[in-house]
Formats: structure tokens, sequence, C-alpha cells
């Protein structure tokens, strides 16, 4: 998920997942809200797309940078956040028509808004999410110990993850709320012993800070990262998105055929050098349409994200994230994926 940033636990996981009501921390710039728009939109609207900074969204910033979408038929208005729970809130406060978000926050938005449905993964987070830590052998060590966070629900799982190999619990660190890339920073700062962050700053700090990653991601499907959408948008902007999906689909496979001009334009979005985008790609597993077919969107493949929902939805509800449980199989819309 690249700049991206979990609260006092109870309290402010759910704040920070779902705030409808702090709308000043969105971009003021907002697309007509899809109740109030008519039911036949055409493509001479924008579609509105929310993006922070995180590798696993390359094909994305090269469609945006090449202009992908115009060649494709479609007007696309890319709103940059630094924080990525801007970008959940701005979806939420209808000032976006779509956003590229985690699917842990999907999951938990959702339980206020059921209409989101996630359409299409960017990637899958291969090691770009993880814990820095200095003087931590082992995660009982963490007990007393201020941890920075930026109370994404992604973030919550993989603390939980790792506390629970300790025999640990949220209640027994003390959660500091600073966003992502501060996180980063003050650890690098040595402000900090221990820091829940995301590349581009994870590997950078964790060398700048002399302290080591205790815990990631790589190799997993915990935290998918996706394109998500409330249903009456998908409906009403379906002819629209199809042509989006197509041109984040030319963009995918520019990142994989033209690495040079492609890391130039993810490092700009990055804030880092392009020498620098390799290494930070080599940490997320990026599809393209097919294998959002294939592999996403197939139940019999271990990889897809039915399994991944379902952990997400029922993790949520044990972290207490989510005040009821939300049905995993209502979270995604793959027929817009199997139209292409």
């Amino acid at each position: 998920m690249f700049k991206l940033p979990l609260r006092r636990f109870v309290q402010f996981c759910l704040l920070a997942a779902f705030t409808v009501g702090v709308l000043v921390a969105c971009n003021p710039q907002a697309s007509t809200p899809p109740e109030a728009a008519p039911a036949a939109q055409t493509s001479s609207q924008p579609l509105i797309i929310g993006s922070s900074p995180w590798p696993g969204f390359a094909g994305y910033y090269v469609a945006v940078a090449k202009d992908f979408f115009k060649s494709a038929g479609v007007t696309v208005t890319d709103q940059y956040f630094q924080i990525a729970t801007d970008v959940n809130t701005g979806l939420a406060a209808n000032r976006l028509d779509l956003a590229w978000t985690g699917g842990p926050d999907a999951v938990v938005m959702a339980a206020q808004d059921p209409s989101l449905r996630i359409i299409m993964l960017s990637d899958y987070s291969d090691g770009a999410d993880g814990i820095l830590a200095r003087n931590v052998s082992a995660p009982a060590d963490l007990k007393g110990k201020d941890v920075a966070w930026e109370s994404l629900p992604l973030q919550a799982f993989l603390l939980r993850k790792y506390l629970e190999q300790g025999g640990l619990t949220e209640k027994d660190i003390n959660l500091k709320v600073i966003a992502a890339g501060e996180a980063a920073s003050a650890f690098a700062a040595n402000k900090i012993d221990v820091a829940v962050t995301y590349e581009p700053w994870l590997t950078s700090a964790a060398k700048q800070g002399g302290g080591q990653i205790v815990f990631s991601s790589k190799g997993t499907n915990i935290i998918p990262v996706a394109l998500v959408g409330k249903a009456s948008v998908i409906a009403a902007r379906k002819a629209d998105i199809l042509l989006f999906l197509k041109a984040v689909d030319q963009g995918v496979k520019f990142v994989r055929e033209q690495p040079d001009e492609a890391n130039a334009i993810v490092a700009t979005k990055l804030g880092v050098k392009p020498e620098e985008v390799p290494a930070l790609l080599a940490t997320v597993r990026i599809f393209d349409v097919a294998e959002n077919k294939s592999i996403v969107f197939n139940p019999s493949d271990p990889l897809n994200v039915m399994d991944s929902l379902k952990f997400a939805a029922k993790t949520s509800q044990a972290l207490g994230l989510v005040s009821s449980p939300v049905d995993a199989t209502t979270l995604y819309d793959d027929s817009l994926i199997n139209a292409l």
C-alpha cells in the first residue's frame, strides 16, 4: 500500500478506518456524489480516483503519467494523498468515485457501508508492510514499549499476528498514532524504538535507524491492496470503469516491459530515486487483469482474495475493528474483471 500509514486499539482503529466526519482531511476537490449523480453517466465526466504512496500502485501511476486513460477513452482525475487513511475518508464522504486502498481497510469500511465492493487487486503486500524495531529479538520483547503506527486495519493485522507469537496483546504496549512516513522517520532518528510502517520507508528506516524488520507480510496474502468503489458508482459508471481497468492493465504491462521509464515515474510518486524502485517493487506482487482472473478471483487458487477477505473479516471482528460480523462473500464484485 507506498506511503501508507494501529491507534490506541479499540478507540482509534474504528476512527482511522472510517472517519466519515473528518472531512477536512480530504482533498477539497470532489466529484458529484454518486447518490446525486444521474443514472447514466457519460465518459465526459471524469472518474475521480483516490491513491497514495505504495509500490503496488506502479501500474496505475504509469497509466496516469502516460495518460493511457485518454487513449482508452475515459477521463480520469487522480486525487493523490500522502496518508492512506485520507483516501478512505474521501471514499466514505463521496469525494471519490473509486479508491486504491488496503483490503483490510475495505472490510472495516464495509461494516459501515455494505455497498462497498472490491473490483480489482493491484497487488498483495509481499514484504512491503512490516514492523521495525531495535533491541527486540522476540515478540515478547515488545512488552511495555512505545509502538508508532498509523492505525490502519492492515497494520492491526500484522501487529496482532506478531504480538500473539509472544503471548501479548495491544494492551501490553503503548500505541502512538503517527502517520506511516513519520513513524519511519522517527525510528530512523532514534526517537522511537518500534514502528509499524511500509515501503518506501520500511527498508530505508531500518538501515538508518540501526534496527531491523522483525516481522513483515512476506510470503502471505494477509494484505491485499485493491480498487474499491460503491455499488451505485460501479453500476452507473460500468462502461467507464471497464476502460479504466484496461488502461491500468496497460500500465502494469509497461512496468514489466519498460522498467527504466516506469521506474522513473514510480520514483517521482514515491519520493525515492529511480534506482531504488526495483527493490521496492520486489516487496509486492502486482497483478494484471489476466492474473486477477486466474489468481485473485479464482476460488481454486491458494492466493485467491476470497480466502483473504474471509480472514480479514474474521480478524476484524476478533480485534474489535467491527461491531458486527462482515459477510466476506459480499465484499467483492468480479464481474468487471471477468468482462475484460
